[in-house]
């Protein structure tokens, strides 16, 4: 080869080495200059809910998430699929949910049944007809008679119509304690047809869509997904119920995909698992590139679920704040100490000033918005049903309370007025939260707040990877 030959070879090889540096410093610009600005059907921006977020909520939250009345979730893993035949239980050993020995949970908590969370409940004789109801809120132990009829009554009362998931049965023998601390979510290797059976399922047949209009990068798309404007017209023209219920479900499912990304097995020797950031796993997942766009949308949905459940908290925080409510494990200082906490969060909540503004919904005449809010009630709740059908237990574990603290959410949401009519010094018969609820509800936004952070953490690793 002549002089001039390899000088021009070294010149392309250079160029190609300049274009290849110029690639990879300009994908994380792009990740953030996409997932950035104003959310569609709402007046928030993704940087006050980020900073807001970073510096009031996230370390609040974290630390609720470590109190006793917290960390202690009672779930049925056992329950079969109510929609197709199981593939069977994953044997992969990270899929195995590690319940919490009975010795373990706070006695307040596991003493009685599981309505029996509060002291009254647990030290009462009178509230003996109340252990059948399953909507046993915290209590102190200052009832008077009057107020225990009033909880006889309101045991008798039927919400159901209020539920937007389906509740596990507390009293079934196959319900049990999970230390949520100990079992954290994380890649499991739980991938592939069972996986997608489950995501497809809640996509395909619960969100509204039409079977003629494929969403993009669905494997069962003709174009395989290649060409997704045809999914985001249809969209568009949706009413804003229904677009709602499709970003609520995208948001989670972004959420979670996070949370993999995040706590993905490294390596492991001897016998020792290494967890932390995959860059590549996240790029597959959320790279504009590689997603051909649908990674920063997915992200917005996450915000835009973010909204929901934190309007949803700041709504509900008078149920809370009467004297009545307990949160009870049977330490007094501890009990006190949490309810400060969670006092201090929804303090916070209040005062984001760009909620979502969730009368803007089912607005319309009153009967097409009544049969629309049940049309939407009863898609979400076939969703929860869905959960039992995921192969891996901690997956199975997540899902089913990231989507009943969803759930949840949405009851509050579309509660407004009987929230507003709480009793101060009795319960409600109008409205009400089991504590599965409860604990639901805090973890799921728990969740939603740490993805958010660790969505930070992977811009600045984009950001060194330059």
């Amino acid at each position: 080869m002549s002089r001039g030959a390899r000088r021009a070879g070294a010149g392309q090889g250079a160029a190609v080495a300049v274009q290849l540096l110029v690639t990879l410093s300009f994908l994380p610009s792009v990740v953030e200059a996409q997932v950035t600005g104003v959310l569609d059907d709402c007046l928030c921006d993704i940087d006050s809910i980020d900073n807001f977020n970073t510096f009031k909520i996230f370390p609040k939250i974290k630390k609720l998430q470590e109190r006793d009345y917290f960390r202690y979730y009672k779930v049925n893993l056992k329950r079969p699929c109510p929609f197709w035949a199981e593939d069977g239980h994953c044997s992969i050993k990270d899929c195995h949910v590690e319940p919490c020995p009975e010795s373990k949970i706070p006695v307040g908590i596991k003493a009685g049944s599981s309505n029996k969370y509060s002291k009254v409940a647990n030290n009462t004789k009178e509230l003996e007809d109340c252990e059948q109801a399953n909507k046993l809120g915290a209590i102190n132990s200052t009832l008077s008679n009057q107020s225990k009829e009033a909880f006889i009554d309101w045991a008798r009362y039927d919400d159901s119509q209020d539920h937007f998931c389906e509740l596990d049965d507390e009293r079934s023998p196959a319900a049990q304690y999970v230390d949520l601390l100990l079992n954290p979510e994380r890649y499991t290797g739980y991938k592939g047809s069972s996986a997608w059976r489950v995501w497809n399922s809640i996509y395909e047949e619960n969100c509204f869509k039409p079977r003629s209009v494929y969403r993009p990068l669905n494997p069962l798309a003709p174009s395989r997904g290649e060409d997704g404007e045809s999914f985001y017209t249809w969209l568009e023209g949706l009413c804003l119920e229904k677009r709602v219920f499709y970003k609520l479900i995208s948001g989670l499912h972004a959420s979670i995909n996070l949370h993999l990304c995040a706590n993905y097995l490294l390596e492991e020797t001897w016998g020792k698992p290494s967890w932390g950031p995959n860059m590549k796993e996240f790029k597959r997942r959320f790279d504009p590139v590689e997603t051909k766009g649908e990674g920063p949308r997915r992200l917005k949905n996450l915000y835009f679920l973010y909204l929901i459940e934190l309007r949803a908290l700041s709504k509900v925080a008078p149920y809370f704040e009467r004297s009545i409510v307990d949160l009870y494990t049977g330490n007094g200082e501890e009990d006190a100490n949490t309810k400060t906490l969670l006092l201090n969060i929804f303090q916070d909540t209040k005062s984001f000033p760009m909620h979502f503004d969730e009368k803007s919904m089912f607005a319309g005449d009153k009967k097409g918005a009544k049969s629309l809010k049940e049309e939407f009630r009863l898609h979400f709740k076939n969703i929860s049903r869905i959960m039992d059908c995921v192969g891996c237990d901690k997956c199975r574990l997540w899902g089913k309370l990231q989507t009943q603290g969803l759930g949840t959410a949405l009851k509050i949401l579309f509660s407004e007025k009987e929230i507003q009519k709480l009793p101060e010094n009795s319960p409600s018969k109008g409205f009400q939260l089991t504590r599965q609820e409860i604990v639901a509800l805090l973890n799921a936004f728990g969740r939603l707040s740490t993805s958010i952070r660790e969505l930070q953490n992977f811009k600045v690793l984009l950001q060194h990877s330059r």
